[in-house]
């Protein structure tokens, strides 16, 4: 992880939600296939907290092997691009006319200032929601809440119900809330297609003196 996130990092890894959530998945890890490996984990908080700009939220981990990094929807460079992703490339497509990855990797917008954070972090294998529950959920509270308090003018895309149910926590006088269907091929025709995410973000960074995406 990023020194920027120790300190608050290390709060909440003493509360004892956290602790509850920690016997949960030694076990877990232990008695099952769960997704991403240990080392990564908190992937996403290798993002330098003083960079963030944009925080993109998605739901838990990909399910199958060789897919999850940590980070939300990205998934290695020898991985294919999955269905969820490639809906991401069309929309940034349609919206600002092209897609500079060539894989699913997204390590390139994170170097930009984008947290790719998901609202669970954890999953059993091929068990979508499996780590629902758990306590993630109040660990991510408390993250976008940190956000929220200790950083100005963020962008933040909440894509899919889990994602959208932490808007009440987002000061929408401070920051962008974006918020659209998930890009999953079952609700993307529904809202995501069409919502100009990646274009509204680069127009708000731009006139707040922050610079743009190169998505």
């Amino acid at each position: 992880m990023h020194e920027s996130w120790r300190p608050f990092l290390k709060s909440e890894f003493d509360k004892p939600y956290f602790k509850e959530l920690s016997k949960f998945l030694t076990n877990a890890y232990e008695e099952k296939t769960i997704f991403p490996k240990k080392s990564l984990v908190f992937s996403a908080f290798t993002t330098d907290l003083d960079n963030i700009k944009v925080v993109i939220l998605g739901q838990d981990p990909y399910h199958t092997p060789g897919a999850a990094e940590g980070l939300a929807f990205s998934v290695p460079n020898s991985a294919p691009i999955p269905p969820s992703l490639i809906n991401i490339y069309k929309e940034i497509d349609n919206d600002i006319g092209f897609h500079k990855n060539k894989t699913g990797h997204l390590k390139s917008w994170q170097d930009q200032g984008v947290l790719l954070l998901n609202t669970v972090l954890t999953v059993e294998a091929h068990r979508a929601g499996s780590h629902r529950g758990k306590g993630w959920e109040i660990f991510t509270t408390e993250v976008i809440k940190y956000l929220n308090e200790t950083r100005p003018h963020l962008v933040f895309l909440l894509w899919g119900r889990d994602a959208r149910n932490k808007k009440s926590l987002i000061d929408s006088k401070k920051h962008l809330i974006l918020e659209s269907p998930h890009p999953s091929p079952l609700s993307a025709h529904s809202g995501f297609f069409g919502n100009h995410h990646f274009s509204k973000t680069n127009e708000f960074l731009k006139n707040n003196n922050l610079k743009e995406i190169e998505w």
